[in-house]
């Protein structure tokens, strides 16, 4: 059953003993495991309807990891009808699923604004009114917050240039000439099939490498969780490469479009250029590099580092202990940012909330709580 806290008006002040903030992969991996701890709880969420930053991905956005290594704690996802890697709208029906399969307390759209502290726990502002939590984990991943690095000359390109959160399809970049930056899965599922209208060209800081065409991404989330937990052997990928090689990108392998050129060192009116002269001219640059953690809404808690992400404890705030960030990169757990790793770093979280709730509950008051 809901929790009381979710069945409140949502103009008037209410108080949970944890609030989520952020509905998709990792609050709703917090939610499963705060469910079965019978915990007061209420997840809220910004967007319209279920499947978090999946709802934005471009249609063809395949991830890393078959099925079976995807899911997240109860639930295994099911199986795509070609038993191979899962599309962006697969993973936005599961999370739908998973959410009514578990009954979760999810109020959306219900934006949070900021953050403060009070007497008996944080005060979360939102566009529906405010509430008060023992504790409360953030979970806002960071599809909302694309990054594009700065180059000389970026504002003069009389082209068009646009983020991969911004990029729906192939189509209409036909018959142009497109750079397609960045190094990782994203950009080679991009290059794959823009390159089939269009004529591309790939720019990386690294050389790209792909995996063999037997190992997907939970080889890499094995090797991500060795590595934070310093075991011997772990290495930067162990010489395997860093690109699944799912169907599209083998099949860009196969036509020859897999060849990155180092990253320029300026853009132009007209294109791109590197630091030995040599120029490119292009129409679009598509940027593939990455995101930044979404945390405006605890921008009043003043908590940063100079990095610009939050120092923790595991995944407890270490200058605000009712604050955990869950979902945001391996600094806040192993591959937390992918659903087999949100998963494995909400259990622990949330046994910690638990153990943080049960001692909240046995101090004593301070003077004038009553």
């Amino acid at each position: 059953m809901p929790s009381p806290a979710s069945e409140r008006r949502a103009d008037s002040p209410a108080e949970v003993d944890v609030l989520v903030v952020g509905g998709g992969q990792a609050g709703l991996a917090a939610g499963y495991y705060l469910r079965r701890a019978g915990a007061d709880f209420v997840i809220l969420d910004a967007q319209e309807r279920p499947g978090g930053a999946w709802r934005h991905a471009w249609p063809s956005l395949r991830l890393f990891s078959p099925a079976q290594y995807s899911s997240l704690p109860g639930r295994m996802m099911p199986s795509t009808s070609d038993g191979g890697y899962p599309t962006a709208a697969h993973v936005v029906g599961y999370l739908a699923d998973y959410e009514e399969r578990y009954r979760l307390p999810v109020r959306r759209p219900v934006t949070v604004e900021g953050m403060g502290r009070g007497d008996r726990g944080l005060l979360v502002d939102t566009d529906a009114g405010q509430w008060a939590a023992q504790v409360v984990i953030s979970a806002t991943g960071t599809w909302w917050r694309p990054y594009v690095p700065f180059y000389p000359g970026a504002g003069d390109f009389a082209g068009r240039q646009l983020h991969a959160a911004d990029y729906t399809g192939p189509d209409e970049f036909a018959g142009r000439r497109v750079v397609i930056v960045g190094g990782g899965n994203s950009a080679a599922q991009i290059l794959a099939e823009v390159s089939t209208v269009a004529e591309t060209t790939w720019v990386a800081r690294r050389t790209p490498r792909l995996l063999p065409d037997e190992v997907d991404g939970k080889a890499l989330f094995d090797m991500a969780t060795r590595r934070v937990r310093g075991e011997a052997g772990a290495g930067g990928g162990g010489g395997l490469g860093d690109i699944v090689a799912v169907p599209p990108v083998r099949d860009a392998r196969e036509r020859g479009v897999l060849k990155a050129q180092p990253m320029f060192s300026r853009i132009t009116a007209g294109g791109i250029a590197w630091a030995d002269g040599a120029e490119s001219a292009c129409d679009v640059i598509l940027w593939c590099t990455g995101f930044r953690p979404e945390l405006r809404h605890l921008t009043p808690l003043r908590l940063r580092t100079h990095d610009g992400v939050i120092a923790t404890v595991g995944t407890r705030a270490e200058d605000e202990p009712r604050l955990h960030l869950l979902g945001y990169g391996n600094w806040t757990g192993p591959a937390s940012a992918t659903l087999i790793g949100a998963g494995r770093t909400a259990r622990d979280t949330v046994a910690e909330v638990v153990r943080q709730l049960a001692d909240l509950r046995e101090a004593p008051p301070k003077r004038g709580d009553h």
